[in-house]
């Protein structure tokens, strides 16, 4: 059962109800991220979504983290290239006192200026983190090689300085532009009766006044770009970037299977030919990533360093392989069955649940329809796949990067 309504201001509600659960997920969700930000603003949508949880005008930060726990709640939020999501899971019984907190959170949040000052040195924690893990570094990288510096290839953490720089009244300013109620909606999936999700959300947030959402088209300018970064570390992480479908083209679920054929499971090719024939790595995948404006099918791996330039060759030989459209019928079902799977297995979660119907009408506008959906997948076929395949590996808009004890970027 779904619930669906939009209330006098713009903001929307979507309710995913599953009985004989015994929990709820509660999320809020902004149609913002990195990719929304200025070269001056960048980093501030993350660095919003850490400060939300410093305090507001009746909790401190420690109130809002201890009545949480008193309840058994657990609480969190996450920053993407396009959204910005808070939300909380909580047992069915202590749904409202879980959405009051979330709800508080989100709407009286005061920003004090000494939880700033602490919470930037957690932030250049987290970049330094980030820049210490060489496979997020890699990828990294490849958004800024694939996208160039703005939009999507921005990094969401943003700059050190950047951070180090923000002020209140830069918050309040990237929010009054962003958190706006056309861009927010508010997702619930499990056992809550639609009525009291209703109820809650009308509480808190039917009173949350009107206000113009500045909501830029993302600029696209594939860069076809090489970067590396030379670390003193034992592997090689490199990966590649091929032009592909935007999020709701008619070859995306195509495209998907075919990913899954790739590099998208343990019977993919890159899998057993990399890893289980070859014993170059430990990891191998690859993936589909689909935004409105563009995509990018990505293969990422990390190898020895001795072993790098035969790796890459052995990912180019299996891509070589897919393009020469000799995906078997096996290989196409296998594919299909996953991508069904996952779509079905998302079914099972709350959490999941939350962000799939919440995403979608953030996305689209539209309710997500799982019944269509399974039925899309089923449509496709083997022709349809191979059509993907002509789409997919233009070489020479290929971009890439590579982490490691290297002077280089990749050649190829």
């Amino acid at each position: 059962m779904v619930h669906f309504k939009t209330f006098d201001n713009g903001i929307r509600l979507i309710v995913k109800r599953m009985p004989g659960l015994m929990s709820v997920t509660m999320g809020i969700l902004v149609h913002t991220g990195a990719s929304a930000e200025s070269d001056r603003e960048d980093g501030i949508s993350h660095f919003i979504e850490h400060m939300m949880f410093k305090g507001t005008k009746k909790r401190s930060a420690f109130r809002i983290s201890d009545e949480m726990d008193a309840i058994g709640a657990q609480m969190n939020a996450f920053t993407s290239k396009d959204i910005t999501c808070y939300y909380a899971k909580s047992t069915t019984g202590h749904a409202s006192e879980a959405f009051e907190i979330l709800s508080d959170l989100f709407l009286n949040s005061v920003f004090p200026e000494d939880e700033m000052s602490r919470e930037k040195g957690v932030i250049v924690e987290e970049i330094n983190m980030n820049d210490d893990t060489p496979d997020d570094l890699c990828l990294d990288l490849l958004s800024k090689a694939y996208y160039g510096e703005k939009g999507y290839g921005r990094n969401i953490l943003g700059t050190r300085e950047n951070v180090n720089g923000f002020t209140r009244s830069d918050i309040k300013e990237y929010m009054s532009k962003h958190y706006a109620p056309e861009n927010i909606v508010i997702s619930m999936a499990g056992n809550i009766e639609p009525e009291l999700a209703e109820e809650l959300a009308e509480k808190y947030f039917a009173g949350v006044k009107p206000s113009p959402a500045e909501n830029k088209k993302v600029e696209i300018e594939l860069c076809a770009g090489s970067l590396f970064k030379k670390k003193d570390i034992e592997q090689i992480h490199f990966a590649l970037a091929f032009p592909s479908v935007k999020r709701y083209d008619a070859l995306y679920d195509a495209t998907q299977i075919m990913n899954s054929v790739l590099g998208g499971s343990m019977s993919s090719r890159l899998f057993q030919r990399v890893r289980e024939q070859l014993g170059l790595a430990y990891t191998v995948y690859s993936y589909l990533s689909a935004y409105a404006e563009a995509g990018s099918l990505v293969v990422y791996a990390g190898v020895n360093a001795g072993n790098c330039l035969k790796s890459v060759d052995a990912v180019l030989d299996c891509i070589a392989d897919i393009k020469k459209k000799n995906i078997s019928k096996e290989e196409f079902m296998r594919g299909k069955e996953q991508l069904t799977s996952s779509s079905v297995f998302s079914q099972e979660s709350t959490s999941s649940q939350m962000l799939l119907y919440g995403k979608e009408l953030i996305y689209s506008g539209r309710v997500y329809d799982f019944e269509e959906r399974v039925k899309r997948i089923a449509s496709v076929t083997l022709e349809d796949v191979l059509s993907a395949v002509e789409i997919n590996f233009d070489e020479t808009r290929l971009a890439s990067s590579v982490v490691g004890n290297t002077d280089k970027p990749l050649s190829i």
